[in-house]
C-alpha cells in the first residue's frame, strides 16, 4: 500500500468534518473517495497534503509517517495534487507554468542561481528539456507560449495535472477534475487520466462526482458520509451498496 491512513480525524471547533477515517490506497492502481457535498473528501485530501494537521490519527507514505509534515517536505517526498478550483499561474505561459514545478526539486543554491553558474545552468538546461518532453506527452506542446488562463477549459485541467507531474510524483491526488466539464471533456479526461497513470507509473487517488469516470477506471473506491467511511470495495460493490444509495437519493425513512 503506499498510503494509508489510520482513524484520522478533523474537527473545527465543535464540527468533525472527518471522523475515524481508516484505509489503504494500492500502488499503481486507481482509488477513488466519493460522497455527497459536505462529507468531507477535501478535508481528508487536505489531511494527507500537509494543508491541515489531523486532530488525532496517523498517515503513511511508502510505510513512512507523514502526520503533520509541511505540504512542500510531502511533495518533495512523491505526493502531488490538484485542486477542485483549478489553480494555475494566470499570467504565466504553459511552458512557464510547468516548469515552475519543475524547480521543485532544484539543488542549485541562491548564489549559483543568482550568478548563474554552471551547476545551475546545467540543472535549467534539463528542466527545460524535461518540461518540453512532459507537455509533448500530455499533449499540450502546440500551447507552451499561450498564456494559461487563454486555453479551452478542459486543456486548463490538464495542464493543471501536467504541473502536478512536472514534481516527479509517484501518487497523483485530483481533487474532482471532471469538475465543470461537459460529457466529452469528462470522456477525454477519463482517457488522459488512465494513460498518464501508466505513461508515469503512478498511482492515482481522487474525489469525483462523475460517477461514469468513477465506475470505468477506479479498482477501488471510498464512500465518505457526514464524515465517516460507509462503504469501501470495487465499483460493482459501490453500487449496489444500500447504504451508499440512501447517502445519494435519501433512505426511506427520509422520505
Amino acid at each position: 500500500m503506499i498510503l494509508r491512513t489510520e482513524n484520522i480525524t478533523m474537527r473545527f471547533g465543535g464540527v468533525v468534518a472527518v471522523d475515524n477515517f481508516t484505509m489503504e490506497v494500492p500502488e499503481h492502481d486507481i482509488t477513488a473517495l466519493i460522497g455527497p457535498n459536505g462529507a468531507g473528501k477535501t478535508t481528508a485530501f487536505n489531511m494527507i497534503t500537509g494543508v491541515y494537521k489531523p486532530t488525532s490519527g496517523k498517515i503513511f507514505f511508502n510505510n513512512q509517517e507523514i502526520t503533520g509534515k509541511n505540504p512542500a517536505t510531502i511533495a518533495k517526498m512523491g505526493i502531488a495534487r490538484t485542486f477542485q478550483n483549478i489553480r494555475l499561474f494566470k499570467d504565466l505561459t504553459v511552458f512557464e507554468n510547468v516548469i515552475t514545478a519543475k524547480h521543485l526539486h532544484l539543488k542549485s543554491n541562491l548564489f549559483q542561481a543568482t550568478f548563474r553558474i554552471p551547476p545551475y545552468m546545467s540543472e535549467e538546461k534539463r528542466f527545460i528539456e524535461e518540461t518540453e518532453m512532459l507537455l509533448e506527452k500530455v499533449g499540450l506542446a502546440d500551447e507552451k507560449d499561450a498564456v494559461s488562463t487563454s486555453l479551452p477549459y478542459g486543456k486548463q485541467r490538464r495542464l493543471e495535472i501536467a504541473r502536478a507531474l512536472a514534481t516527479e510524483p509517484t501518487l497523483l491526488l485530483l481533487d474532482e477534475p471532471a469538475a465543470g466539464m461537459n460529457p466529452q471533456e469528462t470522456i477525454e479526461l477519463t482517457n488522459f487520466i488512465d494513460a498518464v497513470r501508466h505513461e508515469f507509473n503512478l498511482t492515482v487517488f481522487m474525489i469525483e462526482h462523475h460517477m461514469d469516470l468513477v465506475m470505468d477506471i477506479s479498482q477501488h473506491i471510498y464512500v465518505l458520509d457526514f464524515g465517516l467511511n460507509i462503504a469501501q470495495g470495487s465499483p460493482a460493490e459501490i453500487q449496489s451498496n444500500q447504504k451508499v444509495i440512501d447517502a445519494y437519493l435519501g433512505s426511506t425513512d427520509d422520505a
